[in-house]
């Protein structure tokens, strides 16, 4: 790392480097030294960038969430109906979910229990996140309703949460299972919550 890079650049670039880490091992398993060493930080330099390492995690959270919800934006902004739009945030979640690539799981999925309980920030942060995304479907979900291509029995902000919780908790089912049927399952309910059937 570049001891002459902006500090907006060093912070961003031990956010960075810290997600992959995050995400394969946890939060209290991963130690400062460890995220410093990957970022080639001076460890005597983290506390100029975050006050503690409760402070840094709710910062990797708020970048992973500000990026997630930028990528859902573009996934229900796309050209379609709003039920293809829906879907195609779904298969994207379906498909980062039984990837390979460690770096594009769900933060949420790996830290909202293990933190939750550990830090009142971290929890706020998770909540946040989470009601960013439930928010953004519940949208897509109404405009789904204004043009025909989806028919929810529930009103679209219960349906947006139903949706969220049951891709949450698939994506736990199938880290334990190692195993994708729970998402497949969650498909099938989306579409059967969504009034889809076989229309898309």
């Amino acid at each position: 790392m570049n001891p002459a890079a902006p500090a907006t650049d060093v912070r961003q670039h031990i956010l960075d480097v810290a997600r992959p880490l995050l995400l394969s091992k946890g939060f209290t398993a991963v130690g400062l030294a460890e995220v410093l060493a990957a970022a080639r930080v001076p460890k005597g330099s983290f506390y100029h960038y975050f006050g503690s390492k409760e402070a840094f995690g709710e910062a990797v959270l708020e970048d992973y969430f500000g990026s997630y919800l930028a990528h859902t934006d573009a996934l229900l902004s796309q050209q379609g109906t709003a039920a293809q739009r829906l879907l195609a945030y779904f298969n994207d979640w379906l498909d980062a979910q039984t990837g390979d690539e460690a770096q594009s799981r769900c933060l949420a999925v790996k830290l909202g229990a293990e933190v939750c309980d550990l830090s009142e920030s971290m929890r706020a942060a998770l909540e946040r996140g989470t009601g960013g995304v439930i928010e953004r479907l519940a949208r897509c979900i109404e405009q789904g309703r204004a043009d025909g291509s989806v028919a929810p029995v529930l009103a679209a902000p219960a349906v947006a949460a139903m949706l969220y919780q049951s891709w949450l908790g698939a994506s736990l089912l199938a880290k334990i299972a190692r195993d994708r049927a729970p998402l497949d399952t969650a498909m099938t309910g989306t579409r059967q919550l969504l009034g889809l059937h076989d229309k898309v």
